[in-house]
């Protein structure tokens, strides 16, 4: 493929695929600005290893992969490297998400974000993957190349984790 046509192909799957991946960031690593940072690593890694992609998979798959591995990694360098102020970690992901002009959900779906984001990274992938997108077992197992059970089980362990951190903030 001659590479005028590629970076056509390669804008087509940038606009067939920004938003889905950017919401599927922003639930890992919690703000606008964060999120999109990362789908701007997940669109520029893509196209640097567009020749590794061999079809295996589906092409959405591969770029779910992506985006939940930097995401992941930005959200580990960024505790790695104590980004967090001080005061972030003192008034809580909840209020933290309160103040983004971005976040347009309330109090509840705030506590619910600190509540996900306390949970270990597969726990919390896991999560997302099935209760925002509601993704089948199956395709999260080849997504996260993880049996289904392993996958059951770290989806009910995160929901009993949420469940706990709503109780002790009744």
């Amino acid at each position: 493929m001659d590479p005028a046509t590629q970076r056509k192909a390669f804008e087509r799957v940038v606009r067939e695929y920004s938003e889905q991946l950017y919401w599927q960031a922003r639930r890992i690593v919690l703000t606008h600005d964060d999120a999109d940072d990362v789908i701007q690593n997940v669109f520029l890694k893509a196209w640097t290893h567009l020749d590794d992609f061999h079809q295996d998979s589906r092409l959405s798959t591969w770029l779910y992969r992506i985006t939940i591995n930097e995401s992941v990694d930005f959200v580990r360098r960024k505790k790695n490297q104590s980004i967090v102020s001080t005061d972030q970690e003192e008034t809580g992901i909840a209020n933290m998400l309160l103040a983004d002009n971005y976040f347009d959900g309330d109090e509840t779906q705030a506590l619910l974000q600190e509540a996900i984001a306390q949970l270990p990274d597969v726990q919390r992938t896991v999560f997302n993957l099935r209760y925002y997108d509601d993704m089948k077992y199956s395709d999260m197992s080849e997504l996260l190349k993880t049996s289904e059970g392993s996958l059951k089980a770290s989806y009910h362990i995160a929901v009993k984790k949420i469940s706990d951190f709503f109780k002790r903030h009744d």
